[in-house]
Formats: C-alpha cells, structure tokens, sequence
C-alpha cells in the first residue's frame, strides 16, 4: 500500500508485506462507484464524479436490500414495535457516527477504501483482521442470498403446479435443493467468474425498485389484509431483557453500508465530511422508513408466528407477492456476483501482499487462480445453503461481523486519529471524541460477542 501524505501510522517498512502489491490490487471498490485515481492530483479539488444527491441514493442503495425480509422476525424477537423501533433508533446514531469516522479517517490518511483506511489508521493488525472479517461476512451473505433463492423459488413453484408445498416438493424438479443447485450454476456461476464486474452496475437500480416494491406490498397487505392473514399473537414487550439484543444482528446486517460508503465518499465532488453527514443521514433516514415500514407491518401481520423471511409466511398464490418474490430473487442474483467479488479481491490482496510479488508479475496465474477461488467459493456457499434452510441461523452469525464494520473498527479508527494528533494540551472535545470511539468499540464488541455466542449455543445447536 503506497504510503500518502498525511497518512496516519503510516510506516510500513514495518509491516513486511508487499506494499506494492497492496497498492495494486485496489481492494473492495465498489461497482458502481466512479472514482478517480487515488494518487491524483486532483483528489480533494471538487473533481469527483458524484453529487451529493447522488450519493445518497448510493448509499441508499447499499443499505437496502434482502436484509429487509427478516425486519419483521426481529421485530418479534425484540418484543414488539416499540421495541423494535426504538431499539433501530438507538443504533442509528452509532451508525451514522461510523460513516462519518470513516470519511474522517478517509480523509486523514488519504486512503479510499475501507481496509485501506484500517490498514493506514490502526496498522497490520487491524488491518489483517479487517480484510478477514470481510471474506468471510461477504462469504457468508452470499450463502444467505442463495437460502433466499431457496425459499422464493419454493413459493414460486408451489403456485405454479397449483399442488400443495409438500406435495410438490415430492418432485425431483421441484426439490429445493435441485432448484437452488440450476439456478446457481445457470445464472450466478457466470456473472461472478469476469474479473471486472461493472456492467452489475446497471442492475442497481432495479434492485431498489424491487426492495421498495417489497415493502410497499407487506404495507399493503397490512392496511389491507386478505381474511386468512391472522397473526397468532402479538407481542407488545420482550420476554426477556436480553431478548431485545436477538434484533441486533439484524439491524446490523440490513444498516450495514460502512464498507461501500469509503469509495462513496471519495467519489463525490466535494468530498468534505460535513457535507458527507448530511449524505449519510439522509440516506440512513430514507433505510429506516423502509426497514420500519417492512418491520412493523410485516410484523403485526403475522405477529410472533412470522416467519425469518417475511415473505414465506404469505401464501403462494397471490399474485402480488409472488411477484415481490420475483424481484427479490432479480436483487439476489445480481448481489451475489458482487459480494462475491468484495470477498473475492479481499482474499486476492492479502494473497499478494503474503507473496510480495506485484499485479504485472502475476498476470499469467491470475486467472488460474480466479477460476479456482470463484469455484471453491461458489460450491462451498452452495453446499452450506443446500444444508442451512433458515436464513435467520445464517444472518445471527453475520450480524454479529456487521457490527464489527459499524462499531468496532470505525471506533478505533477514531481512536487512532486522535492519539496521533500532536497536542500540548488536550481539549474537552478531543476527550469527548476518543471517550466516543472507546464506547463505539466496547458496543461493537459486546454485540458481536452476545450474537457470536448466542448463534453458537442456541441457533446452530439446536
């Protein structure tokens, strides 16, 4: 990783990897973000390709997506709508402090991706484990995504054969798993082999269509219900106090846009972290209406017998629905082959960086290796997705690393930054900020470590 000007801990003599190598393989940039170069002489100067409007929608865009479906389950879970909204307001400030750090950061260490900003700000360390826990949250969504082909294509079938789901999912080409296993290898296998994913850009686009869509239908149906829509029982507060931590990782994983929102904020024309404030907040403002609208109708909807993925517990052949199924499969078929390649440049970079040899040198065994990770990839999160049928057993364990992307390594970031400033004296805002980080990292660690464990002995024992 090339050293910048006015970078922060920045002596890499010390870290023995390949900085070169680092520098090159431009880790975890985001398709559909246009960014200048970072060495530019133009960076910082107002030269960006986008505008302040336009990042919202961008990080709107990240923010929103198939996480949404399990809202209304963690509504349940934390005991309620009050709960569950006030809990949704409480982590939102943290989550718009996180983004703001990170531009912060950004800025100070002149880096323009998120482990890159760990990397410059906090040292190898942090570094590695940041680039890690990327891998393997990416890993992890994408065996999500491939669970929520599962259950829509199940529903999706069900209406087609006009036969009950038991009935026809007696039928080798209606088994679960068959479904899953062709559409994998006929429509996700292709899109996630190129080495440059671009053209996914395009499809954003009528992924939010598509998740607005969804939440406009459970709205409806909620005003509206059809007869044999009765929830069993609604909850009004939680069983227990630490029921209300079971909601976090959700609300972690569907508010989690901290590792796209570096190449966002870098992108814009004046990239300055107040303007960036007014851009995040509005667009975490924008997720929570929707989340809460899908949370809370979905919810009292149901009630306590709602399914982890809303949509499972509506029946199969209505036609709205079945058609908000449509696009939620369309939104996880082009999200894949991106998560897919945010893990996959992670695990590229940290593999030059071992070897020290730099992109130019390795151009003959790239694709080797490309082909080889996409299909070890690709048919480890397809058998874990054969054999996992419940998305919420998936998201409890990666709600927890979307925590540690919200809270933990922005927290120290902020940290880092500030005891690195040369200070005679210490202000009462610069105690205010590190006191600030300090609790960002012991929120971050706590939820982490209440969703890892309670993921471990409840919901992967069970």
């Amino acid at each position: 990783m090339a050293q910048g000007t006015g970078s922060i801990n920045s002596d890499y003599k010390d870290w023995e990897w390949s900085d070169d190598a680092g520098e090159r393989a431009r880790l975890l940039q985001s398709p559909s973000v246009e960014t200048v170069p970072k060495n530019s002489e133009s960076q910082g100067n107002g030269l960006g390709a986008t505008s302040a409007l336009g990042a919202v929608f961008i990080v709107v865009n990240a923010a929103l997506g198939a996480g949404l479906l399990n809202f209304p389950a963690a509504f349940s879970m934390a005991g309620g709508v009050a709960a569950g909204i006030a809990l949704q307001m409480c982590m939102l400030i943290f989550i718009i402090g996180g983004l703001v750090i990170l531009a912060y950061c950004s800025q100070a260490s002149n880096e323009r991706t998120y482990q890159e900003v760990v990397w410059a700000v906090c040292g190898k360390v942090p570094g590695v484990l940041c680039e890690v826990a990327i891998a393997v949250y990416t890993f992890g969504t994408c065996i999500a995504f491939l669970i929520i082909i599962g259950d829509q294509e199940d529903k999706i079938i069900a209406a087609l054969v006009k036969e009950p789901e038991e009935v026809g999912s007696s039928r080798w080409y209606t088994d679960r798993k068959f479904t899953i296993s062709i559409t994998a290898f006929l429509l996700i296998l292709p899109l996630s082999i190129p080495k440059e994913i671009g053209f996914q850009k395009y499809a954003s686009s009528l992924s939010v269509i598509g998740t607005w869509y969804v939440t406009a239908v459970i709205i409806i149906k909620y005003i509206w219900p059809d007869k044999e829509l009765v929830p069993v029982e609604i909850p009004t507060s939680p069983s227990t106090w630490t029921a209300v931590f079971n909601a976090m990782p959700t609300i972690c994983f569907g508010f989690q846009c901290h590792v796209s929102s570096v190449p966002v904020f870098n992108s814009m024309k004046q990239p300055e972290v107040k303007t960036w404030g007014v851009v995040v907040t509005a667009a975490m403002v924008i997720a929570l209406f929707v989340y809460t609208g899908t949370g809370v109708c979905g919810f009292l909807t149901f009630g306590a017998g709602v399914e982890q993925d809303v949509l499972m517990s509506y029946p199969s052949n209505d036609i709205p629905v079945a058609l908000a199924r449509a696009f939620i499969i369309l939104c996880v078929l082009t999200s894949y082959p991106i998560l897919h390649f945010c893990g996959r440049a992670v695990l590229e970079g940290l593999w030059l960086r071992y070897t020290g040899v730099t992109v130019e040198e390795d151009v003959v065994r790239e694709r080797r290796r490309r082909l080889l990770q996409t299909i070890s990839w690709f048919l480890l999160t397809l058998l874990l997705a054969l054999f996992i049928p419940d998305i919420g057993k998936v998201i409890s364990v990666i709600g927890g690393l979307a925590a540690c992307f919200i809270f933990v390594f922005p927290g120290l970031c902020l940290i880092q930054a500030k005891l690195s400033e040369i200070q005679e004296t210490r202000a009462i805002s610069w105690w205010a900020q590190v006191s600030y980080g300090v609790f960002m990292v012991t929120l971050g660690a706590f939820i982490f470590g209440q969703t890892t464990a309670n993921a471990i002995f409840v919901d992967l024992t069970a």
